[in-house]
């Protein structure tokens, strides 16, 4: 990109000398960029405000506030402060340079100088105030990006873990998640409970209601079921088809079928009429619970998963709309 003739940037020549101003105004124009001119410190400051200048030339030995005094204010300004700044002076001491660019100067130039130096270092300068701008630009939309990325993939994280009908765990999730707790019961000592519930004469419900009021049925449990969950790390998903199962991890056996018998009262008290039910006229849940306690078993949660699922029969069997606990033994 050819930066002297964009015909957009605006060089702020800051001089107390009218000569300079003149002729540095006049090789800068040439050369296609704009150009506006203060006489001192102070008018240079104002000028800012609407001229917005790319980059300033600044004079050093002024009248008033001198060049050094009005870079401080430049750069203590967070609306100025990014604009470069080159020194122009006949002060050729190294004393004097090391406090221009301590001051946030980007570049020095001595006096007299060769106007062709002058524009090199302009050139240079804008070129490098443009790719840092690219460069920095680059690096937000990068990160606006990578947040994006993040939420999409927190998303499908989401999306896959969860069932799309009741909107709590699926299958694989709780899978996943009763082998973690399994393992980290066993390291730590811990008990680990498991529910299986299972809404009682659903095949019925949905042929005497149909399939929609069998998806709304499903929902109305799921909703029942997770808020009879008091801690947020026990974990409800959606086992089979109107089966649900529950993980509670560091969960007695006896508090187990506490929650239980909670999660029986509330879906009953839903009171989601089924007429075509064989234990009363309201939507009724049979549940199993098992529980283990770990020492140094070297076992599988495929037996947890077993207990349960022998006391969900028994619940069965025991005329349903009831909780019955099975120990695995260990």
């Amino acid at each position: 990109m050819n930066f002297l003739h964009s015909g957009s940037l605006t060089i702020l020549i800051v001089d107390d000398n009218p000569n300079n101003l003149e002729v540095l105004s006049e090789t800068l124009i040439r050369n296609g960029l704009q150009v506006a001119v203060a006489t001192d410190g102070i008018s240079a400051i104002e000028q800012i405000t609407y001229c917005s200048p790319n980059l300033i030339l600044l004079d050093v030995m002024m009248p008033e506030i001198d060049g050094f005094e009005t870079c401080k204010l430049l750069k203590d300004n967070s609306l100025t402060r990014d604009i470069p700044v080159i020194f122009m002076t006949a002060l050729a001491d190294i004393e004097s340079k090391i406090k221009g660019l301590s001051l946030g100067a980007v570049d020095y130039i001595t006096k007299p100088f060769q106007y062709e130096e002058v524009v090199a270092r302009v050139r240079v300068h804008l070129e490098m105030q443009f790719l840092t701008r690219q460069v920095l630009e680059q690096a937000l939309e990068m990160k606006r990006i990578n947040q994006e990325l993040l939420r999409l993939n927190q998303e499908l994280e989401r999306l896959v873990n969860l069932d799309g009908l009741t909107g709590i765990a699926n299958r694989r999730r709780f899978d996943e998640y009763l082998e973690k707790n399994w393992e980290r019961a066993m390291r730590e000592g811990q008990e680990l409970s498991l529910i299986l519930c299972d809404i009682d004469y659903f095949k019925l419900y949905n042929d005497c209601y149909g399939h929609q009021s069998g998806d709304s049925c499903l929902q109305k449990v799921a909703t029942a079921i997770n808020s009879s969950l008091y801690n947020p790390i026990y974990l409800v998903a959606r086992y089979g088809g109107e089966e649900f199962a529950i993980v509670l991890p560091n969960v007695t056996s006896e508090n187990a079928r506490q929650i239980a018998e909670e999660i029986r009262l509330n879906v009953e008290r839903l009171q989601i009429p089924h007429h075509r039910s064989e234990v009363g006229s309201w939507v009724t849940l049979s549940l199993g619970v098992s529980s283990q306690f770990f020492t140094n078993q070297d076992t599988s949660f495929q037996s947890l998963l077993t207990a349960a699922d022998k006391a969900l029969y028994t619940a069965k069997m025991k005329g349903r709309n009831a909780c019955s606990y099975l120990s695995t033994g260990s």
